[in-house]
């Protein structure tokens, strides 16, 4: 996996590929209500029949929302691993901390990217949605790790990111112009992370014992639990959006169906799409392939 892959080349690609948020989202660029903004891949809203082509439409944005929402989320607790990770030992390629370093100024860009997104979708949509929080308990959760179960984390979270964009978004044609822009830009740069962190996660696994790299496994599958049982709540908060959107309740049937498929739909998107990523699992079968396979044997649970 990690053939042909070097700090200063990565280093090099990702100046190149640099943007500005001002570049990417502002007053001149608004996003079109008018249009869905997420592939139904993850939104998976035409299988609730209950709602009205104008009511998917809104759950849709809900869930775009959410998305980018969660994104910040997560990059807010891989921010202080990267600059954790940063520093180098003695002998290491003198390309790594400028390379990592560049790693978490973008990083930190696109949590900038985000926040201006969600005030930009507040302005322009019907009712403020709801978000699963506070993010700093949620980040000290989730960093309560060790060093390696969390840069397989990333590793997993970046992996389906790419997967997200070229599988569902690329050739979408449907979705708002402005949005899709957006999920452009942050896969370009996330395409980098992805194999910047390959490199730090074969580095930190290379001096690891089994019990550790174990350990690891057991970490994602923890913060994987974790995260599930946040996006739990996370289709109660939709669900409240979304009436709230349309202006009416759902029947108890309903709002039980709702929330079996917009759990499951969200459980596909941020843990189900790492789990199915050929990268990803062989990035962890190179290290441990019990551990792939334990992640094969859990993956079913969350497509």
């Amino acid at each position: 996996m990690l053939q042909g892959l070097s700090y200063e080349r990565l280093l090099e690609t990702s100046k190149r590929v640099n943007w500005r948020v001002e570049d990417i989202i502002g007053a001149d660029k608004p996003m079109d209500f008018s249009k869905p903004f997420l592939p139904e891949t993850f939104a998976r809203t035409t299988e609730l029949d209950f709602l009205s082509p104008a009511e998917r439409l809104k759950l849709n944005q809900i869930r775009a929302f959410v998305y980018l929402a969660m994104f910040e989320l997560v990059e807010r607790c891989i921010l202080p691993l990267i600059e954790d990770l940063a520093p180098s030992r003695p002998g290491q390629d003198p390309h790594r901390t400028p390379a990592l370093a560049q790693f978490a100024a973008e990083e930190a860009k696109h949590i900038e990217l985000f926040v201006r997104f969600r005030h930009a979708f507040v302005e322009g949509f019907d009712v403020d949605c709801g978000f699963i929080g506070p993010p700093e308990m949620i980040g000290e959760a989730i960093r309560a790790h060790t060093r390696l179960g969390l840069a397989l984390f990333v590793l997993g979270i970046e992996w389906a990111t790419q997967r997200h964009y070229v599988e569902s978004v690329q050739d979408d044609q449907d979705l708002d112009p402005q949005f899709k822009s957006l999920l452009k830009n942050h896969w370009i740069e996330e395409s980098q992370h992805a194999k910047l962190d390959a490199l730090v996660f074969h580095e930190l696994a290379a001096r690891a014992g089994p019990e550790q790299i174990d350990q690891a496994i057991d970490d994602f599958l923890d913060i994987g639990a974790f995260i599930d049982g946040g996006l739990g709540q996370q289709a109660q908060l939709d669900l409240a959006s979304l009436e709230a959107a349309i202006g009416r309740e759902l029947s108890t049937v309903q709002r039980e169906a709702f929330q079996a498929a917009q759990h499951q739909a969200m459980r596909w998107t941020f843990i189900g799409s790492a789990l199915r990523n050929e990268g990803f699992l062989s990035a962890v079968g190179e290290v441990s392939p019990s551990g792939r396979a334990k992640l094969e044997s859990v993956a079913p649970a969350f497509c």
